[in-house]
Order: structure tokens, then C-alpha cells, then sequence
């Protein structure tokens, strides 16, 4: 399949998910700070990575957020087939996406470097 293709159904796939997180799933392990960062759906429809951003400070809050989405995944998969229009709706897979926090810190880093150069 074309790469114009794929990205606009991993877009898509995003938005439903996203909106699907915040307004079905009811599982108290389930921070109210998670979002979906991306999605990487393979080319034949079958398999989907969903990448999830947990902004709460503890890890173990952060796991259990990706925990309980990863126990709903067959829940929310049959919600993504309501809400969007595929031959197949892909298995889903959640993942914690750590890139904000590294990134974060890098900043940090980066900060500390200049501020000591400046002195």
C-alpha cells in the first residue's frame, strides 16, 4: 500500500482511539492524563502499535494506565470497528511512549550545558 495511504488510516485510527480512551473505557487503572501519541498500523490490517503518553508522575501509574488498556484492547477494538470504516480492524498492541519525558530531559541537559558555558 502507498505511505499517503497508511499514514492518513494511522491518523485516523489515532483520532478514533483517542476519543475512544477518553469516553468508553471506564477502568479505575486508567490515568485522566493519557493520550495517544501515534499509531503504526502493518500494511495487510492486521496488527496495530498504539503508542500511549501516561503525563501522571509515578511510573507504576504510568504501567498500570498501559496494563489497563492493554486488558480492554478487545473492547476497544470492536468500539474502533463502530467508529471507523476498514476492511479489518487491526489486533491492537498498547505501548508506553516515553519520548516526551526523554526529551524533556534532554532539554534539561542541554540548558544546564549553556548556562555553565555562559558562566
Amino acid at each position: 500500500m502507498s505511505t499517503n495511504r497508511m499514514n492518513r488510516i494511522d491518523e485516523e485510527v489515532k483520532r478514533a482511539l483517542a476519543d475512544i480512551i477518553r469516553t468508553d473505557v471506564k477502568d479505575d487503572r486508567l490515568s485522566a492524563m493519557t493520550s495517544v501519541t501515534r499509531v503504526e498500523i502493518t500494511s495487510d490490517l492486521k496488527f496495530a502499535k498504539v503508542y500511549i503518553s501516561v503525563y501522571d508522575a509515578s511510573d507504576k501509574k504510568r504501567h498500570a494506565s498501559v496494563d489497563a488498556l492493554n486488558h480492554g484492547a478487545s473492547f476497544i477494538r470492536t468500539k474502533l470497528a463502530k467508529a471507523v470504516d476498514l476492511r479489518r480492524v487491526p489486533e491492537l498492541s498498547f505501548v508506553l511512549d516515553d519520548s516526551i519525558e526523554y526529551s524533556i530531559k534532554i532539554s534539561k541537559i542541554l540548558d544546564d550545558v549553556n548556562s555553565k558555558d555562559s558562566e
